[in-house]
């Protein structure tokens, strides 16, 4: 498989399990114990790793979130807590779930290592989220931890860089959001009021917008060697099985 075959079989992969932390109930209640909501968690939780930033800023790194519902978590948020420290209890969030979820069998251990390969080898230029997590310190060294980890990383990876592809593809976020699978039900979920605008001009820009994706990511997979990118996606669907079966 070539890097970017890796990165577009991967990324519906990535993305499933990179957030399904964030999902967890144990999650939710970290909120609940830091005082916030469980919107301002999430979107504290997400961009807190930038630091000390204003809420504009916040919802441009983010890019697909309504400006004013960034601002109505992050603002709720920093009234009562640091950003960073909002951001350390995600992170122990994804941990404690990857080490429940995923355990520390040897296939994991291999998971975590073949992930951490290509978060280390990602380009991070115009990805300040993803920038921002990768330097995040991460005292866990748990297998499940690091893998669960790494998938954090690499899904504001590919994250970052649709941002990116659906800019040149000249749709808006909002567009974007509009021509993806959830459509109206998603924009609204991202905090976007209607009256949207019609869908059907823009399907072939989101689709060129995803292939642009691959195009963007796949340097980070050039760092697993020859079978490495097919038993990456193997180890992945796995995870995803079990993730699904519990």
């Amino acid at each position: 498989m070539t890097p970017e075959q890796v990165a577009a079989a991967s990324k519906p992969l990535v993305l499933e399990l990179g957030e399904a932390f964030s999902r967890c109930p144990s999650t939710l209640r970290r909120a609940r114990l830091l005082g916030i909501s469980g919107w301002a968690f999430y979107i504290t939780g997400r961009a807190g790793a930038l630091g000390d930033v204003r809420a504009e800023t916040v919802a441009a790194a983010l890019g697909f979130i309504a400006p004013e519902a960034v601002a109505d978590g992050w603002d709720a948020a920093v009234r009562t807590v640091p950003p960073l420290e909002v951001a350390g209890a995600n992170l122990a969030e994804c941990c404690r779930w990857g080490v429940a979820t995923l355990g520390d069998a040897p296939e994991t251990s291999r998971l975590a290592g073949l992930l951490h390969r290509a978060v280390d080898a990602a380009d991070g230029s115009g990805m300040p989220l993803f920038a921002a997590w990768r330097a995040m310190p991460v005292d866990d060294p748990a297998p499940g931890a690091r893998a669960a980890v790494a998938l954090l990383l690499l899904r504001e990876h590919f994250a970052g860089a649709y941002l990116l592809a659906v800019r040149a593809s000249g749709m808006t976020p909002l567009e974007a959001v509009l021509a993806g699978p959830e459509g109206d039900a998603g924009a609204a979920a991202c905090g976007w009021p209607p009256p949207y605008p019609p869908v059907g001009p823009l399907v072939r820009r989101r689709l060129w917008a995803e292939a642009v994706t691959d195009r963007l990511v796949s340097p980070a997979f050039r760092a697993l060697g020859p079978g490495e990118g097919a038993e990456l996606l193997n180890l992945l669907t796995v995870a995803r099985l079990r993730l699904r079966g519990r």
